[in-house]
Parts: structure tokens; C-alpha cells; sequence
């Protein structure tokens, strides 16, 4: 029986929102077009982005459709810049690839905020950074994920926001890892874009959205057509955009995620095998599907393969950052030792996990642990 627990990589498509996929591909307008067959395009395009809108209390006319999370995150990145007039952007330490790798291609000067030992973000290094910039006269955007997707630490976006006012600074926020998982509601937290992502509520994978706050210019990142009001050329992913509607759907009915009872459980039981444990982030709030930990001396990627020939699907971090032989870049603006962060694993859980899921996880993991410790203590009697 394999228990899949790698849900922050993607989570499995809810079989709920099958029909309305396959109904779709029913459809062959283009949702561009004025004719009938176009005109119902529209209407399935249009009735999943107030379904989108809806559950973070948006306006649909704030949603823009993406390929994804990734593509959201670049186009909020350019396209909030050029329009305002940006010439500094601040991003934590421990944002995804698609914020830090911006950064690190863009010519508008970057800085990177860095983050406490418990992994959230240090406000009082922010508020010194934009009192410095805003004293040299600069525009300051400042991107934040609402929760990590390593850690599933969760980041202050709100005081961030407070801090961004003060100083007249935007703010952009990825939340593509606490969409289902955490409340949002778009119109109070206060940002000026929000990034989301299909595939980490039970949608379909390729498909994600900006949400941009009504007056807010925006620079497309694709030129083409004026498909989504001019902000992101290409026709729509029909299909893509209708399954994340649904899903979206879901949750606004089922409600958010709530796996703090096997999350507790599961790290409980590796604390028992193991009391060497270090458990990242486990002092400050973080999504409750989430533990990331570490064993010095287990290594990750064998603990990795272990679990898959176990039939337990885990990762080793970030699935975009997958085949590095690199500590995790989150970890190690943690402050985390190298050694350690080697051996650092990540457990997510989602919406079909099980208590039998948790239990084989933990019989399998402790028969790992077992085996690497007896071998450690014949090498080391042996030198």
C-alpha cells in the first residue's frame, strides 16, 4: 500500500472535480471568440474565476490566470515594477526559486531580508532596510510567502504590510503554499498582487493566478492578445482554469486544511525513535500539514530512497529544487549547519492522508533509522 506525503510538491487531483474537466473538453470555443461555442468558453472561464475570487474575497476582475505559481511570482515581479516605478525590491531569504532567481537575473537592485533561527522573516532588519531606502529616495517592493514551503513556517505578511505603508513600499505575496491551508481574505491582508497555485488544493497542475489589487497597474510578462484584460497574453487553459475553479469550490465549501493532529502525531513518533531530532520551525506557527526534520548523519537522499522502496513518497525539500546536491538555501538562512541540513527531510500531508499513512511512514522510517544507526556504531567501533 503506498502512502504519498509529499503533498507541498503537488497534492493529488480531487476526484470531486473530474466531471467538471471532463465536461470541458466538450467545449471547443475559444473563450476569446464571440460566437456561441466562444461564449461558453467565456462562461466556464469566467464562472472559475469567480470561484477563485471568492475564496480569498477578491474581486474576480483581480485575477489574472497563469501556468502557475511560478509564472504568477515572475509576473508580479515585473509586471508591479515597470508601471510603478520601482527601483528596489526586498525579498526574504527563504522565498521560493521563482522569487530568488528574479532577483537575481533583474537589473533593479535586490536585497535579501534575512530570517530568525525559527525561520520567519526579521521585521526589525526589514524596517531598518526600507527607513534606508526610503531616506535614499527609492520605490521599494517587498515579496513575502505567506508560508514556506519547506518548513511550512508561517511569514508575518501582515505586519509586513503595516511596515510597507509606512513607507510607501509595495508588497507581493506567494502564497501558493497557504492557499486551502490558511485563511486569506485578499481584500484585508492588504498586499498589491497574490500568488496562487491549482495544484496545491487538488486542481490541476499548470495552471495558477495573480491576484492584482483593483487599480494596481500591471506590466505583462507575455505579449500577445489582450486575453486577461491585456495582462497575460495566450488563450487560457480552459480546462486548467475550470478544475482550479472547482477546487477552489471545494474548499470554500469543505473548508481550510486541517492535519495538526497527524502532523503532532507523526513527529511524535519520530522524537520516540529518535530524540536526536531537530524539528525545523516547530517554535513558530507554520501550516498545519507540514514538518520538516533532520537526524545528523541520516543523509537525505537516502532516507528519500528508503522511504520510496517502502512505498512512502517524501522529499528532501522543495520538488523544484529536486536532484541539488546543495543544502536547502531556506535552511541555511535558517542558520542551519551544512551536516545538518544534508539530512533535513520534509513530510507534507494533504487532503487523502490517513492514520495508516502515518503509521507506515513511522515503521518504515524507524526500520531506516535502525539499520544506519547499527551501521554507524560498527564503523565507529571499527576506527
Amino acid at each position: 500500500m503506498a502512502a504519498y506525503l509529499d503533498h507541498n510538491a503537488t497534492t493529488p487531483i480531487r476526484p470531486e472535480i473530474l466531471p467538471a474537466l471532463e465536461a470541458c473538453y466538450g467545449i471547443t470555443g475559444n473563450a476569446s471568440s464571440v460566437h456561441t461555442n466562444g461564449r461558453q468558453a467565456k462562461e466556464l472561464l469566467e464562472r472559475a474565476r469567480a470561484q477563485v475570487a471568492k475564496l480569498i474575497n477578491a474581486d474576480a476582475s483581480e485575477i489574472v490566470f497563469t501556468s502557475g505559481g511560478a509564472e504568477a511570482n515572475n509576473l508580479a515581479l515585473h509586471g508591479a515594477c515597470a508601471p510603478a516605478q520601482i527601483n528596489h525590491v526586498i525579498v526574504s531569504a527563504i522565498e521560493h526559486d521563482s522569487v530568488l532567481n528574479w532577483a537575481h537575473y533583474t537589473s533593479i537592485e535586490t536585497s535579501i531580508c534575512p530570517v530568525t533561527a525559527d525561520g520567519v522573516l526579521d521585521l526589525a532588519q526589514l524596517g531598518d532596510r526600507l527607513s534606508q531606502l526610503s531616506q535614499a529616495g527609492h520605490r521599494v517592493l517587498i515579496s513575502v510567502m505567506m508560508a514556506n514551503n519547506e518548513t511550512g513556517v508561517v511569514q508575518p505578511v501582515a505586519d509586513v504590510v503595516l511596515l510597507a505603508r509606512d513607507f510607501g513600499a509595495l508588497v507581493h505575496c506567494d502564497a501558493v503554499q497557504g492557499l486551502g491551508k490558511l485563511p486569506i481574505d485578499f481584500a484585508a491582508l492588504g498586499v498589491d498582487c497574490l500568488s496562487l497555485s491549482a495544484h496545491k488544493i487538488g486542481g490541476p497542475q499548470g495552471v495558477g493566478a495573480l491576484v492584482v489589487k483593483s487599480g494596481r497597474g500591471l506590466t505583462p510578462l507575455i505579449h500577445g492578445g489582450g486575453q486577461e484584460s491585456n495582462r497575460r497574453a495566450g488563450t487560457e487553459n480552459l480546462p486548467g482554469i475550470v478544475g482550479f475553479g472547482a477546487a477552489a469550490d471545494l474548499v470554500s465549501r469543505d473548508g481550510l486544511l486541517e492535519m495538526s493532529p497527524f502532523r503532532d502525531d507523526l513527529e511524535q513518533r519520530i522524537a520516540t525513535i529518535a530524540p536526536e531530532t531537530i524539528f525545523f520551525g516547530q517554535n513558530s506557527r507554520r501550516i498545519s500539514n507540514t514538518s520538516c526534520f533532520a537526524v545528523e548523519g541520516l543523509s537525505a537522499e537516502t532516507q528519500v530512497m528508503a522511504m520510496d522502496l517502502a512505498g512512502v513518497s517524501i522529499s528532501a525539500g522543495s520538488a523544484c529544487s529536486s536532484g541539488k546536491v546543495t543544502p536547502s538555501h531556506v535552511l541555511a538562512a535558517m542558520g542551519v549547519e551544512d551536516l545538518l541540513a544534508s539530512s533535513a527531510v520534509r513530510v507534507s500531508l494533504g487532503w487523502n492522508t490517513t492514520a495508516e499513512d502515518i503509521e507506515q511512514f513511522a515503521q518504515a522510517w524507524a526500520g531506516h533509522y535502525e539499520i544506519v544507526a547499527k551501521r554507524n556504531k560498527k564503523m565507529k567501533a571499527a576506527s
